[in-house]
């Protein structure tokens, strides 16, 4: 399928009244779903600065096949599913260069998977999502609607990147290229992760996150540096009675940036790929 990119943007960026009632919307939803497919449109996209833009229409565009179609029963192994129409499980094939491991593991139309990437079960990877070309998504991962995850990166097990369709305009969480997001990391709300940083396991990081950087002695939000080295801390509470009973919040830490030693320690091994 030829995908015209001004056409499917000009059909989705009209008012959603005249969306919804346009007979032309069951055919244009199939391009769209094969244009996020190939990665000729993305729910959000890096700038020539480094920032990270939303594109809103796409995510719009997303919203409508929700709204268009009716919850249905969907065969699945074992027992029944029930879910909108719009976005059914992705199938994939050889020429797809991609390695969906026997287990469990679910993709959902309209999710970007590059090849050579490698799908541990179970793992889960919603509509909208970007998923870069030698990545790993390991075990019981999930990549939510619409993040967007770079090149080389290992996504371990239990790692949530959390997705998000609404608002429209709200930013997707982003994982640069080479990045190594640790065993139950939590990334939500817009968080962006820069090329080759470093999670240790069970670091959570959401918007209103304070990330503590102790190289540099400064106060970050809602962005890790490039190459930096986080791991779980904690900070004393505030107030009389959380330092009566001795209370901690968490605090992520930036604790050194990547050196000779972190890439030994999170090096790829090309022969699982």
């Amino acid at each position: 399928m030829v995908v015209d990119l001004n056409a499917i943007r000009a059909f989705f960026s009209r008012p959603a009244d005249e969306v919804m009632v346009d007979p032309e919307g069951p055919a244009m939803h199939q391009v769209l779903l094969v244009a996020l497919e190939t990665g000729v449109i993305r729910a959000a996209e890096r700038l020539e600065d480094g920032t990270w833009e939303t594109n809103t229409w796409v995510k719009q565009a997303i919203l409508f096949g929700f709204r268009r179609t009716s919850l249905v029963e969907m065969p699945g192994p074992g027992f029944p599913m029930f879910d909108k129409t719009a976005y059914p499980p992705r199938h994939f094939g050889l020429e797809d260069a991609v390695r969906l491991v026997p287990g469990g593991t679910a993709v959902r139309r309209g999710a970007h998977i590059a090849r050579s990437v490698v799908l541990m079960p179970p793992a889960y990877v919603n509509v909208g999502a970007f998923v870069d070309e030698g990545t790993m998504v390991d075990s019981h991962a999930l990549v939510g609607s619409c993040a967007q995850i770079g090149k080389r990166v290992h996504l371990s097990a239990a790692a949530q990147i959390g997705g998000v369709l609404e608002p429209a305009g709200a930013r997707p969480v982003v994982v640069e290229d080479d990045a190594f997001v640790g065993g139950l990391v939590g990334l939500f709300e817009g968080i962006v992760v820069r090329k080759r940083a470093v999670l240790a396991s069970g670091v959570v990081i959401t918007g209103s996150s304070v990330i503590y950087d102790l190289v540099h002695g400064r106060e970050l939000r809602r962005e890790v540096p490039e190459g930096a080295v986080v791991v779980p801390g904690s900070r004393p509470a505030s107030g009389d009675y959380a330092r009566s009973h001795g209370l901690q919040l968490a605090a992520p830490c930036i604790v050194k940036y990547r050196d000779d030693k972190t890439d030994a320690a999170t090096a790829l091994e090309q022969a699982l790929r």
